[in-house]
């Protein structure tokens, strides 16, 4: 066994081998892989091995495509089976809110050439003939769809590995994880120890063992699942060609062809936990009892759309664990307090996502960054209070909901509140109905009744009129917004200046009170990150971005070391925040201050540490609603106090609490982009627009990689649409984010935002285009059906920013 290695992968099943193949394929050949037991221990030999690439995530669905296309090539490299099946997948509706998520996958395949489309009724009977289709609305078919061999992939990901140089030693549990002083690991075994610059965490069921070894805590907790194989059936074995997988989500359980028979799965509400308090060690090729009752209900909507199920005797049932994350995505990428120390845990459609998967962890460990914006997957979005608790219940609300629509603008209630503020039950008794935000509850709207639960679909919900009466609030007199969930920190001491300098894009302040945006540039020479830094002392700056990306971040700011008797800090936890906008917000906070707050004052970017109705905050004449406005922050124990205070200013001007998706609203009307949509590592500076914010004067964090995009002519821009009403109005739906917008039938991009513009009145969506101009028409696949939209030359709101300077 080698004493050093470039990279240990810990566990040996099909995620583990798929990470130490692609190492591998990008270069690293000095890589081993370490499995306690046999190859395929734990949750890969027992898997069902389904292959499909239908996922509401974009990006998702990319990589569980190239996964589909892979196992072929791998079998041709390796000369090692997958046992790889495709006979299509069937893809059955029969809700209107099914209908309209398949249609808008439909649309998704169409864009990115991905191979899935709609068939008729009478085409989906000749594929599958066992099939009962009274009550469907609509099928789609997957022709790459089908199965593999769990064993056979695992097997061929090793040999492909082997064959370049990867070792893999089987029966050779990790003992220890220890990081020296110069940032490596020693990998202890009882083979002999390994030093490596990367450990590697696939250790499936016990990817919580293997990371509390190096003291890192993962929010994964395992389940109970169950399958069942009928005996050999006669219509199965007459069909003369291997029947297409049915997906049934409506009915709550997956099936597809196993030899004769039929394979029918399911996730039952009744479920179970199981190793709660940790995986036995010595738990390898184990299952637990049958309990089929458990999923009588599932097995009885089988039969009815399949009635052989019915007929067919049972050959055998597989009650096995699987482990999960709290929102049933994998746990992926390195751990941003820890370096060299990569996760790769919580998978759960393993064998429609390995290839992927390792594709993107090969990228991340060797250059860097994945090609794709992997945020879904990125550990980064869980953090300490995602508490075992928080996890528990996460977990059984997603395994008993996993066939279940996840819709835009949902927001589950398990495990809730995680985080929250000192004015939290405040805002509930005013009405509010709460969104999660990095752990934090925040409010997303108002109702006129407390406890007030949003409604979900893909049209227009519960929320839809109130949210537009808090838009025209604001935009005629004022509104007060709860900021609190921004990420905030503090960069202080003689070194401040320098160093932020170093990190960001833009050039810093120089002046006291004044502030700027700045972009953080990622690896491949995206935008990371986007920021307002604001000097608010010769050695103090105040840095204010996303909160849902703080621990992500992390990973930027230590790239660049911090000056000596230099700090940097959050007060994301210290410091609450509000906005104060509309064109009476001076007003309302002119009654609080003895600060004047005119513009010759405090002109548009400048800040200024004040007093607001008794209480010290620092007030930046900001607004990313586009009006006149100032963000207040303030210590957390006065949060209450100035919230009340800002209340009871606003009665006189008619001014009341505004919540995000009101505020959501706004900014698109503005044309304003946002983390994580808008922005992203995807997405080139001169895409965006923030080339003009990036300083190459000086030197910071990734020049280079920006330098060399910029280079490049713009592979799309960023534009903002104007959906026509009467499709909009036809429809009763917006945009929301990920809909394919077409152009003459050619797919030139899709939409990152969408929202209806309450006080410009109209539907509007922000997105990428290729090969179109302002002005142009196109279609936006909303509900996965073409609407008529325009390329507007200008933001609908203040695209002057009058509003901004007043």
């Amino acid at each position: 066994m080698r004493n050093e290695a470039q990279a240990v992968v810990i566990g040996g099943g099909v995620i583990g081998c798929s990470i130490l193949y692609h190492l591998t394929k990008l270069g690293w050949s000095d890589v081993v892989l370490l499995e306690r037991d046999e190859l395929t221990s734990g949750s890969t030999w027992h898997a069902a091995a389904n292959i499909h690439g239908l996922h509401d995530s974009t990006n998702i669905s990319r990589i569980q495509h190239y996964t589909m296309s892979l196992y072929k090539a791998l079998e041709a490299e390796t000369g090692q089976s997958c046992g790889v099946f495709q006979p299509g997948s069937l893809y059955l509706a029969q809700t209107e809110e099914r209908e309209h998520q398949l249609k808008l996958q439909a649309a998704k395949a169409r864009l990115y050439g991905m191979n899935f489309y709609e068939i008729s009724i009478e085409e989906a009977q000749k594929l599958n003939p066992l099939v009962n289709y009274d009550g469907i609305r609509c099928v789609m078919f997957e022709p790459d769809g089908g199965n593999v061999d769990p064993s056979g992939v695992t097997n061929a990901y090793a040999v492909g590995a082997r064959q370049r140089g990867a070792q893999i030693h089987r029966f050779t549990p990790v003992t220890a994880t220890e990081q020296q002083e110069d940032g490596s690991w020693i990998v202890r075994t009882p083979k002999g120890d390994i030093r490596t610059r990367w450990v590697v965490n696939a250790a499936g069921l016990w990817g919580r063992e293997v990371a509390a070894l190096a003291g890192i805590e993962l929010p994964l907790q395992p389940t109970e699942h169950q399958y069942f194989v009928t005996e050999s059936m006669a219509d199965v074995k007459s069909h003369g060609t291997r029947l297409p997988s049915v997906s049934d989500r409506d009915g709550e359980y997956y099936l597809r062809q196993e030899g004769n028979g039929l394979l029918v799965g399911a996730y039952e509400k009744d479920m179970r936990f199981w190793a709660e308090e940790g995986t036995p060690l010595d738990f390898a090729h184990d299952l637990f009892p049958d309990d089929l009752e458990r999923i009588e209900e599932n097995m009885m909507n089988a039969i009815e759309r399949l009635p052989a199920v019915g007929e067919a005797g049972i050959k055998r049932v597989i009650n096995g664990p699987m482990i999960w994350s709290p929102d049933s995505n994998v746990l992926m990428g390195p751990v941003p307090e820890v370096d060299g120390y990569f996760c790769c845990n919580g998978i759960i459609p393993g064998f429609s996502q390995s290839g992927g998967m390792g594709l993107m962890a090969a990228q991340w460990i060797i250059e860097g960054e994945t090609e794709y914006d992997m945020f879904a997957w990125d550990l980064a979005r869980f953090d300490s209070w995602a508490t075992k608790a928080f996890t528990k219940a996460r977990v059984a609300d997603q395994y008993s909901h996993r066939f279940a629509i996840h819709f835009p603008n949902e927001e589950r209630g398990a495990g809730r509140p995680a985080r929250v503020r000192p004015i939290y039950e405040a805002q509930k008794a005013m009405g509010a109905v709460f969104g999660l935000n990095a752990g934090w509850e925040h409010p997303l709207w108002f109702a006129a009744t407390p406890d007030t639960k949003d409604t979900n679909g893909f049209t227009r919900q519960n929320w839809w009129g109130p949210v537009g009466e808090e838009c025209r609030m604001l935009r005629d007199r004022a509104g007060i917004i709860d900021i609190s969930n921004f990420a905030k920190y503090v960069c202080k001491g003689p070194g401040a200046a320098d160093w932020l300098n170093a990190v960001f894009a833009n050039t810093m302040p120089k002046t006291v009170g004044r502030s700027c945006l700045t972009p953080l540039i990622s690896k491949r020479g995206g935008i990371a990150g986007d920021f307002t830094v604001t000097r608010v002392a010769d050695d103090e700056f105040w840095v204010i971005g996303s909160g849902m990306a703080e621990r992500y971040h992390k990973r930027f700011f230590k790239q660049v070391p911090l000056p000596e008797g230099t700090t940097f800090e959050s007060k994301t936890e210290a410091m609450c925040g509000f906005n104060v906008a509309g064109p009476n917000s001076r007003d309302i906070l002119q009654r609080l201050t003895n600060t004047s707050l005119a513009t010759e004052d405090f002109p548009f970017m400048r800040s200024a540490k004040i007093e607001l109705a008794g209480v010290q905050v620092l007030a930046l004449r900001v607004s990313f609603t586009g009006d006149l406005g100032w963000e207040l922050h303030c210590a957390t124990q006065d949060q209450v106090r100035l919230y009340n205070a800002l209340l009871e200013a606003g009665k006189e001007f008619g001014a009341g609490p505004v919540g995000s998706r009101a505020l959501m609203s706004m900014r698109v009307e503005k044309g304003y982009g946002s983390w994580s949509r808008e922005y992203s590592p995807e997405y080139w500076p001169h895409e965006v627009g923030l080339d003009r914010l990036c300083k190459f004067e000086k030197d910071f964090l990734n020049k280079a990689a920006a330098q060399k995009v910029l280079r490049n002519p713009a592979r799309e821009h960023l534009v903002i649409l104007h959906l026509n009403e009467a499709d909009v109005t036809a429809s009763n739906a917006d945009a929301t984010g990920g809909e394919p917008i077409f152009k003459n039938g050619e797919g030139i991009g899709r939409v990152t935002s969408g929202t209806y513009g309450y006080t410009v009145g109209m539907s509007l969506a922000l997105g990428y285009v290729k090969n179109a101009q302002r002005g142009d028409e196109v279609e936006v696949m909303v509900l996965g059906r073409p609407h008529r939209a325009t390329i507007l030359h200008e933001p609908p709101f203040d695209a002057a920013g009058k509003a901004l300077r007043a």
